[in-house]
């Protein structure tokens, strides 16, 4: 597709470039920036997003244990929860409550099935959060974010033409920031990044909270990073979403990574270490490993002992890990069961991501001539990653071909010199390797 550099001026032109890419059929989908609570009281939207909101909603119960949409907001918050505490357990309270919800009714209770989505696509069990979509819109075709969880399951299992389709209807029933953002994944996955920046300028300016503002700076952030290295502009934006949202994890993260970027490393580690000690993600802990390993520094077997917590608790609480523990154990760990993870992840997520771990898996067990296949499938919609492309060059330097080799080191440290330590320091010794 022709990359547009226009700027968005109207909701109807991300709706006109979002039928465009239909055409094209291939998008990703993009988690919103807040979380679409079924239900809510606008006094709980304005208040603190997480404490205060599940407060009234319980408050509200109490006194009507039968009002089915409550129970289906208290769900998602819970899923809110869950993510900001970096405490799964929270999964399981939401699936108590979205299952009260649909007990009290399955008939005309969308947003019953709306929470249900929005827990399973959390717990990465895309395929039954697919159907709890289409189950909620079988009852309202108008609801707009049933159809945005719907293009987010469809996307992560691999089917672009329909989670088009889902997106763009999103678009046009209620264009705002939650359409915008998945808008400009669409376009980033295509490698159009003009339009994907367009789009979420065009959120930002429509952001009214803390949150969406927040959010829609955080992933400014990550596109100025992510295509040309340009850290010192990531940084700006990562702190001007931060001055909207202090508390905001992925943009301390995001602004620990910018840092490291800028050669500011005592810093940018110290920054890391805040974030995880406050929100130990399983990401967060397994970047400032890496970080302080490019760095030579001993505290990154602490990190990788994290981890492997982390990833135990995740699993405990039924939540379905797929790219990290896969990427994890081919680079720290066991490559055998890097490439056990890369399979069962394969089944739940067929997505980019996921084809992208299952070559590197693949590759680190010998196998170049499957992991190829595996690295083309990664790039199937025409997405620019740095990681990919490093994976992709070190397949090909396995393989014996020089020139390939050569080509995806050199891309990957020219789209984003900074993608990640310690892959840039052996894409950068590999070259060195090659001539």
């Amino acid at each position: 597709m022709k990359r547009s550099t226009q700027v968005l001026a109207t909701a109807g032109t991300v709706v006109a470039l979002s039928v465009g890419l239909l055409v094209a059929g291939s998008l990703g989908g993009r988690p919103t920036g807040t979380a679409e609570r079924p239900g809510l009281p606008p006094a709980a939207q304005t208040a603190d997003p997480l404490t205060q909101a599940i407060e009234i909603i319980q408050a509200r119960l109490r006194t009507t244990p039968t009002d089915f949409a409550a129970w289906a907001a208290l769900a998602v918050d819970y899923v809110a929860q869950a993510k900001a505490t970096v405490n799964p357990s929270y999964y399981l309270k939401a699936e108590g409550a979205v299952e009260k919800s649909l007990a009290l009714d399955r008939k005309t209770n969308y947003q019953g099935f709306q929470a249900l989505a929005v827990v399973k696509n959390g717990e990465h069990d895309f395929y039954a959060a697919e159907k709890a979509a289409r189950a909620g819109i079988a009852i309202n075709a108008y609801n707009s974010t049933l159809y945005g969880a719907l293009g987010d399951a469809l996307t992560q299992t691999g089917r672009y033409d329909e989670a088009a389709k889902a997106i763009d209807r999103m678009n046009q029933l209620l264009p705002g920031v939650p359409a915008f953002t998945r808008a400009s994944y669409v376009f980033e996955l295509r490698g159009d990044i003009p339009s994907a920046k367009a789009a979420l300028d065009r959120a930002l300016s429509d952001a009214t909270t803390a949150s969406d503002k927040a959010f829609a700076q955080n992933y400014l952030g990550e596109l100025a990073l992510n295509y040309g290295g340009d850290a010192a502009a990531a940084l700006q934006h990562y702190e001007a979403g931060l001055a909207a949202l202090p508390t905001d994890s992925a943009l301390q993260a995001g602004r620990a990574k910018a840092l490291a970027a800028l050669s500011r490393t005592p810093e940018a580690v110290a920054a890391y270490r805040k974030v995880v000690a406050d929100v130990p993600q399983p990401q967060y802990v397994l970047e400032l490993g890496e970080l302080e390993e490019s760095l030579g520094m001993a505290d990154a077997q602490t990190q990788y002992k994290l981890f492997r917590v982390e990833e135990d608790l995740f699993r405990a609480n039924r939540v379905i890990l797929d790219v990290e523990p896969t990427l994890f154990e081919a680079d720290h760990g066991d490559p055998k069961k890097a490439l056990a993870y890369a399979k069962q992840g394969w089944q739940a997520r067929p997505f980019l991501e996921m084809a992208d771990a299952y070559a590197w898996a693949e590759h680190v067990n010998g196998n170049d001539a499957a992991a190829l296949g595996w690295a083309s499938k990664a790039s199937a919609t025409g997405w620019r990653n740095a990681l990919f492309l490093f994976h992709r060059g070190m397949i090909h330097k396995g393989l014996g071909d020089k020139a390939a080799a050569k080509s995806d080191l050199t891309a990957a440290l020219k789209l984003n010199p900074h993608f990640a330590p310690l892959q840039v320091q052996q894409a950068k010794k590999a070259l060195t390797e090659l001539g």
